[in-house]
Formats: C-alpha cells, sequence, structure tokens
C-alpha cells in the first residue's frame, strides 16, 4: 500500500536538499534550511523498508531471501555511495561518509535487527544518541572540521573515525534516524488505511511531543551545567556535529510531522481534492534516489568545469560562482525540469537508479 502522506514528506525533503545545497554550495549562503532533509530522508528510508518487509512477507518470501535481498541493497549503496563521492567530489573525498554510504549502513542493521526483540533496537537508539558526544570528544571531532568542513587522511585509523564518529554522516548518531522510522513503521503504521485514526496514531504523536520536550530540556538547561567537558558536548543546534539538542528536537518535528500526516492526508483523505499535487509528490517520491544524485551533477559540475576551463583551481568557485538570488532561482527550475523528465522516463519506461537497485537486490 503506497501511503500519500510519505510521498509527500519524500518531496518535501528533497526540495530541502536541493534548496540547500544550491544556496550553500553556488552562493555561500549559511542561513538555508540546512539540517531537515538529510534526517526527514533517512527516517522515511527506516518507514519504506518495514513497508517493503510487509509485503515481502506477506508474498510469503522466505527469511534468507529477505535477508539477502536487504544486504544486496546496502552493497548496491555503497557502491553508488563511494562511485559518487569520486564523480562529484573529486577522489580526494572519496571516504567523506555521507547519506548513501549512511542509508547502506542502516539496510545492515536493518537486516539485523528485524529479527530481534523490539527492545534491542530501541535499547540501541539510545545508546548512540547518548554516546554519540561522548564519543565526539574522544575522537577530537573538532580536529577534523578545521576549516568548516570534514576533512582528514585516508589512513585506516582516520578512515574508521569517519565512518563511525568524525564524517559528515558517521553511524554515530546518523543511524538513529532509520532505525527509529523502522520502529515507528512497526508499532504505529496500521495495515489498512482505514486505520489511520487520530487515537490509533497517538502513541506516535505523544513520541514526538515528549521528544520536543527534551530538545527543550537540553536547550534551557544547559544554563546550569558548569562542568567543561559536559558542556563542550552539549553544542547547541547543531547539523555538523549532530548535537543532542538537534537530534531530539527535529526527530520529534519528523514524527509529528509524520504522524499528521499519516491522519491528515491518508486517514482523512485531506488532500483527495488536489490529485495533481499527489500525483507531483509521488512522481519525485519515487525518484528521489536519482533527483538526489542529479542534483548534485548539475550544480557542482559546472563550478568544476568552468574553473578548470579558466586554468584556476577546480574548487575556485565553489559558495561563491552565483548570488544567492540567481542560486535560489535554479530551485524551481531545476525541480520543474525533474519533474517532466522522470515523467518522460516512466512513460517509456527508461531505467533509472532506482530500476538498478531493484535488479541488483532483487533479481
Amino acid at each position: 500500500m503506497r501511503y500519500a502522506s510519505i510521498d509527500l514528506l519524500r518531496t518535501f525533503a528533497i526540495v530541502m536538499m536541493v534548496l540547500v545545497h544550491f544556496l550553500e554550495n553556488l552562493a555561500g549562503v549559511t542561513w538555508a534550511p540546512a539540517g531537515l532533509g538529510a534526517p526527514l530522508f533517512g527516517f522515511l528510508v527506516g518507514v519504506s523498508y518495514r513497508i517493503w518487509l510487509r509485503s515481502a512477507e506477506s508474498r510469503g518470501t522466505s527469511e534468507s531471501a529477505i535477508t539477502k535481498s536487504t544486504i544486496r541493497r546496502a552493497v548496491f549503496l555503497f557502491l553508488v555511495g563511494f562511485g559518487f563521492n569520486v564523480v562529484v567530489w573529486l577522489p580526494k573525498d572519496t571516504f567523506n561518509w555521507d547519506v548513501l554510504t549512511l542509508i547502506a549502513t542502516a539496510f545492515v542493521l536493518l537486516a539485523l535487527v528485524r529479527t530481534l526483540p523490539p527492545v534491542v533496537p530501541i535499547v540501541f537508539c539510545v545508546l548512540v544518541y547518548l554516546l554519540s558526544p561522548v564519543m565526539r570528544l574522544e575522537a577530537g571531532y573538532e580536529d577534523y572540521w578545521l576549516l568548516g568542513y570534514y576533512d582528514a587522511e585516508m589512513t585506516l585509523s582516520e578512515v574508521t573515525l569517519g565512518f563511525l564518529v568524525t564524517g559528515y554522516f558517521p553511524v554515530f548518531p546518523w543511524v538513529v534516524f532509520p532505525l527509529v522510522g523502522y520502529l515507528v513503521a512497526t508499532h504505529w503504521l496500521p495495515e489498512t488505511q482505514e486505520s489511520l485514526t487520530l487515537a490509533a496514531l497517538r502513541g506516535l504523536l505523544s513520541l514526538g511531543i515528549s521528544l520536543i520536550a527534551l530538545f527543550l530540556l537540553i536547550r534551557y538547561g544547559k544554563a546550569w551545567v558548569s562542568d567543561p567537558r559536559l558542556l563542550r558536548m552539549l553544542t547547541g543546534w547543531t547539523m555538523f556535529p549532530a548535537s543532542l539538542e538537534y537530534m531530539a528536537g527535529i526527530l520529534g518535528a519528523i514524527l509529528l510531522a509524520f504522524g499528521l500526516g499519516l491522519w491528515l492526508v491518508d486517514g482523512l483523505r485531506g488532500l483527495d481534492r488536489l490529485p495533481g499535487v499527489l500525483a507531483i509528490a509521488r512522481m519525485m517520491s519515487k525518484y528521489s534516489f536519482s533527483i538526489y544524485l542529479l542534483h548534485h551533477l548539475v550544480h557542482v559540475w559546472p563550478m568544476w568545469g568552468y574553473a578548470l576551463w579558466q586554468g584556476q583551481e577546480t574548487t575556485a568557485y565553489w559558495r561563491q560562482a552565483l548570488t544567492w538570488p540567481w542560486a535560489a532561482a535554479l530551485v524551481p527550475v531545476f525541480l520543474v525540469v525533474c519533474y517532466l523528465f522522470f515523467r518522460w522516463v516512466e512513460k517509456h519506461n527508461f531505467p533509472t537508479v532506482e530500476t538498478a537497485m531493484r535488479w541488483f537486490a532483487d533479481g
């Protein structure tokens, strides 16, 4: 069963990623709404995996086949993630541990936790959340972000630290988002849309409100903290690193948006009078993986290419290629072109990255 609210949220996530990256990378704008797209996208990966798992189980797919398919998805995403880093960010950033490698890791963990009692992944998520700032402190996180971006040597120790703690999207704490998405879908996503009532989703909404309350407690409670080491772990609202405050606040907001979306859009059918909006969201959601890859190519490659043509350093126009109004104006242009392009792709049944992943994972 396809949920329109999930398509809407995934579309919102990809739009936020495009907006943030165009403004930051082309114009150097730091006030863009950063920190919204990636965690929502990761959360929905866990939700979608649980929906896929239900479908596979209903078809009588064996446990071994499900595990193999899940691991193959992880391998595919790892390969695409590393290839993407080399092609877009150049070989020196092969191991910057971006969103794709995080999702690949999440699939490996999902293959494990789906066979375990629910208390195990819940405890694991809590431990990851609490231990992440301690691990960053012990790893010397700031030493890898001296110029505002992740910069590490290609040694085994630094590559491993980047994967676990210091990279852009390390396991600690970013894997919490897809795991929580899986747990939420397991416990609060009903089998039928008729069951999507406010009462059925009350637990989900209560958890979201509780996390918002935790965010407020951390935000205003740290004024009474005097221990220097603890203060170094309470970094305020930061995405890099993903602080305790950020994690609680953004996850609480995601749970509220997810629960309300299920109730209003799928349960009450609140957008049935706007079929065009739902059709656009479905298209953008279906090809969100391809759009994620494509939006980097269309705004990063021209900067690299023009700099080389001018005989300059590859990154000469990084964050200064355009003024922010021009960068912002490119966002709707890109999104409209993407929608029209993928509608054409679907009409003619051309292969995409999503098609390749299904072929690789499911055979």
